[in-house]
């Protein structure tokens, strides 16, 4: 079964109703241009009321290694999900702790999986000015392959009324979302989140 990763959470509103609904894993993004940023402090304040068994994840984007780490700790992360030009030597550092993210160009990425050997892949969408969160899709034929060789957590552009589609099309290890079930930036609406859930498990 297909696991589901609610990324962007700033609110413990939120993150209760995300596993209440089935979510595995929920993300805090530390990337101050983000507008789902939040704080360590808030990040673990939230973490700390959560059930048990669901994973905690932080989203860096070029950040230091010893900041990372710092973070990973004092919020007791499960895993650091590194969305920028981070290295194969940075993200071994951090162990079995890691998911790179690549963004998804073109078939180029395919060679990119090999060089990292992480635990972990989680393929986005590319575009130039943006390390994530562009609430496009892109070709899942690419990310079906990597899915062959690799842990694959899918993402960018997914929404209820596509999900089912795209875990049909590339049967990864996980999906993720986060604009695909908001409100708002950093609030999620409750019933996109029971709808992409539902829909995910459904397939």
């Amino acid at each position: 079964m297909v696991r589901i990763k609610i990324c962007g959470m700033t609110n413990l509103e939120d993150a209760l109703a995300a596993t209440a609904l089935g979510a595995d894993a929920l993300g805090f993004v530390f990337y101050a241009k983000s507008p789902r940023c939040v704080s360590p402090l808030r990040a673990t304040a939230i973490a700390s009321r959560l059930p048990p068994f669901i994973a905690r994840v932080g989203v860096f984007v070029d950040e230091q290694l010893e900041r990372v780490k710092e973070i990973v700790k004092e919020c007791d992360l499960d895993y650091a999900q590194l969305h920028g030009s981070e290295s194969p030597d940075f993200c071994r550092q951090l162990g079995n702790r890691v998911i790179k993210t690549l963004r998804v160009k073109d078939e180029s990425v395919l060679r990119q999986l090999s060089m990292y050997k992480a635990p972990a892949f989680l393929l986005d969408t590319y575009k130039a000015e943006m390390p994530g969160g562009t609430g496009q899709t892109f070709n899942w034929d690419i990310a079906a392959r990597a899915a062959r060789s690799a842990t694959v957590v899918l993402s960018g552009g997914l929404k209820p009324q596509n999900v089912a589609q795209a875990i049909a099309a590339v049967q990864p290890y996980a999906v993720d979302v986060s604009s695909g079930v908001e409100a708002s930036p950093g609030k999620k609406d409750h019933e996109k989140l029971r709808a992409f859930i539902e829909a995910a498990r459904g397939a």
